[in-house]
């Protein structure tokens, strides 16, 4: 039976998952690194400590494994980070990440110089961290590097180019670097000029289920595999995960409730107007998505502050004891949900999280349920500035930790007053790569059918309209939080 390895190029780690032509997962394997911070706020890494750790990573996932039944190598990874190579392919200096704030004092000055020209839409997501930023800083501030510029590829790429020899980057890195004109999709001249780089420098672009190439011979020797393995373009870690929910594919809009909150849905077209980041995606490069990514920074980080370290409850999912479903919206408890500050909704770091409303009679199911409320109502008000429509909302699903509670999910039903499903199954970003994977090799045949083969609705939740009702009045009140707040703390 056919084998295809995930590989999921993160921040901290690097994750490798195997499964079978059915989806199912044979193995998992993973490798910790650290980030080099030789200054404040810089954050780097050597590439070859990636490929390091991916190797040995790659090494324990196949002990054991028929290594002749791997098929398909498919690679996701951290967003924005930038690495840097000469005309030998080799790293010129360590890769700047995504979370680099080096570039913070060139950011108003690259926005401005964006306004009145044709991707002046690109001021309103450059940001540190942004590639078009880095490339900037490195001509300003080591130029003997800037001059030995050859090539520079965006995270996962370069291990696409390790495996196969073959420069190369997708629409979705390349949209999302700040560097790349979404609407005509190429590589923007404007942005060409104000970092001062020429297009030679610049990755040919393609599809996500493309193949970049198969393995060199000596990657296929070293670790024992096929050289006729299929290695395919791959796509950003969010993407890359929304592809097993169906999200990309199938057209469903999915809340992952993690550490933070992140709402993703395909629409065939950027609205600039609305918030929201929007990314390019292809499958192909023929068929076209533009997938919409929000975010609510504090969510399941929020619940768990309340549970572990305010209550010191280890079981968080007690909480769904405690409630009773039947009297949701009843309590008009407030709880703010901003608790680290806010990217998309105000891009105001500052802000912070509150509990309004506290009386005498307030209990601590009060106050635990109040959290979930705060994050729905945050969920509901980030598909308001998204322009996303009940009717476009029918259906969401939910994936992450917060989804197993199936009090968050009615409190999340009745907020939005829309059906939500509570996914069962994997969905991962480098699972997401591995399935993508059985697609470009032929196995699959329809990238609709590639969801069904991960993951299965566990439960449905529909909203009540009693329950709603009194949701929609709490949540004119929860809109009012944030001016009330600023005035207090101005």
């Amino acid at each position: 039976m056919a084998a295809f390895i995930g590989i999921d190029l993160g921040t901290s780690s690097v994750k490798l998952v195997l499964t079978d032509e059915k989806g199912q997962v044979l193995r998992e394997a993973g490798q910790d690194y650290r980030l080099l911070q030789p200054a404040p706020g810089w954050k780097e890494i050597d590439p070859e400590t990636w490929w390091n750790a991916t190797a040995d990573a790659l090494e324990v996932l196949l002990d054991g494994v028929s290594r002749e039944q791997v098929e398909g190598i498919g690679i996701t990874g951290q967003m924005h980070t930038v690495v840097l190579l000469d005309g030998d392919g080799r790293s010129i200096r360590p890769a700047l990440m995504w979370n680099d704030t080096r570039t913070k004092d060139l950011i108003p000055e690259l926005k401005a110089d964006v306004q009145d020209t044709n991707v002046s839409y690109l001021s309103r997501v450059l940001s540190t961290g942004s590639p078009a930023a880095n490339l900037l800083w490195l001509r300003l501030n080591e130029p003997e590097h800037f001059h030995r510029l050859a090539k520079f590829l965006i995270g996962p790429d370069y291990l696409v180019y390790r495996f196969t020899g073959v420069y190369g980057t997708e629409y979705c890195e390349a949209s999302t670097s700040s560097l790349y004109d979404l609407l005509g999709k190429v590589w923007s001249p404007v942005m060409r000029e104000l970092v001062g780089l020429p297009e030679s420098v610049y990755p040919p672009v393609r599809g996500s289920a493309e193949v970049a190439g198969t393995l060199l011979t000596e990657i296929a020797a070293r670790f024992g595999l096929r050289p006729d393995v299929k290695v395919i373009v791959g796509t950003g870690d969010n993407p890359a995960a929304s592809i097993p929910t169906g999200c990309l594919g199938r057209g469903y809009p999915v809340f992952s409730l993690g550490t933070s909150g992140v709402l993703m849905f395909p629409r065939t077209s950027p609205d600039f107007e609305a918030k929201g980041k929007n990314i390019l995606f292809s499958f192909d490069s023929s068929t076209f998505y533009t997938l919409v990514q929000g975010v609510v920074q504090s969510c399941g980080s929020g619940y768990n502050w309340w549970n572990r370290d305010i209550l010191q409850i280890d079981d968080i999912n007690a909480a769904d004891k405690e409630i009773d479903v039947d009297r949701l919206g009843e309590n008009e408890l407030l709880f703010y949900p901003h608790l680290v500050g806010d990217k998309t909704l105000y891009a105001d770091p500052a802000i912070r999280g509150a509990f309004l409303g506290l009386g005498t009679d307030t209990t601590r199911a009060d106050m635990t349920q109040a959290v979930m409320e705060g994050v729905a109502y945050g969920l509901r008000q980030l598909t308001e500035e998204m322009h996303l429509t009940q009717e476009s909302l029918t259906g969401l699903r939910v994936i992450g930790g917060g989804s197993r509670s199936r009090v968050w999910m009615q409190v999340i039903a009745d907020v939005l007053n829309v059906p939500v499903q509570q996914l069962a199954g994997n969905a991962g970003a480098g699972y997401g790569m591995a399935l993508l994977a059985t697609y470009s090799c032929g196995v699959v045949s329809s990238l609709e059918n590639i969801s069904e083969r991960a993951v299965s609705v566990k439960a449905r939740f529909t909203p009540r309209p009693y329950n709603a009702g009194l949701y929609d009045r709490n949540y004119q009140r929860y809109l009012r939080v944030y001016r009330a707040l600023k005035d207090i703390y101005a």
